[in-house]
């Protein structure tokens, strides 16, 4: 039997050591906030308990690669997760299903069932709450920190671009996150029909 609760305080407190400074949008915030989105969107759901708690130690593991590399994190993650569940019982099956979820958040999302869906949805949730652009401004921090984006013209093309081809995979999402997403998207696309060349 997986011991679910010990394993959460393991993976939170070992985040709060190692993640790096610098990542100011991949930080233990944004872990626990997907951890509690995909909480909300099981309970929309007809979602089992070990599913629950399966969606659960996926979600608080699925950046936890960034403790050891930037690009290709999702892969990190898998193979700490593969590290870590099964001092906290874990059978090959269970870490097998969380990897499977871990590896659907890569962008493009590309998930195939329900539990990857919910992961996937909460994982990007903030792009279709009120506090978008709040959020938004500490993934361009890091960007910026890491010379993904130079500075705030590149960023936010690249938001256009990001949010005119990314789809919310849920019900609940669709109707409760897309139509706020849409009107972020318009506010962007204003934002860069103002620069000037």
């Amino acid at each position: 039997m997986a011991e679910f609760k010990k394993a959460k305080e393991a993976i939170l407190l070992y985040l709060e050591e190692h993640l790096p400074e610098h990542l100011s949008y991949h930080s233990l915030d944004h872990t626990l906030d997907v951890y509690q989105v995909c909480m909300e969107l099981a309970g929309h759901s007809k979602v089992s308990e070990e599913d629950r708690e399966l969606l659960g130690t996926a979600a608080l593991l699925h950046d936890i690669g960034f403790v050891r590399t930037y690009k290709g994190h999702e892969e990190a993650s898998a193979q700490i997760a593969r590290e870590l569940l099964p001092q906290f019982g874990y059978g090959p099956e269970q870490i097998q299903r969380i990897i499977e979820l871990i590896m659907v958040t890569r962008v493009p999302q590309s998930p195939t069932d329900l539990l990857g869906r919910l992961l996937c949805d909460a994982d990007l949730d903030y792009l279709g709450r009120s506090d978008f652009f709040v959020t938004g401004n500490r993934l361009f921090s890091e960007f910026k920190s890491l010379g993904i984006v130079q500075d705030e013209r590149e960023w936010n093309h690249l938001q256009v671009q990001f949010l005119s081809v990314h789809h919310y995979h849920t019900d609940y999402s669709r109707a409760h996150r897309e139509p706020l997403k849409q009107q972020h998207l318009e506010q962007v696309k204003e934002i860069v029909a103002g620069y000037v060349d």
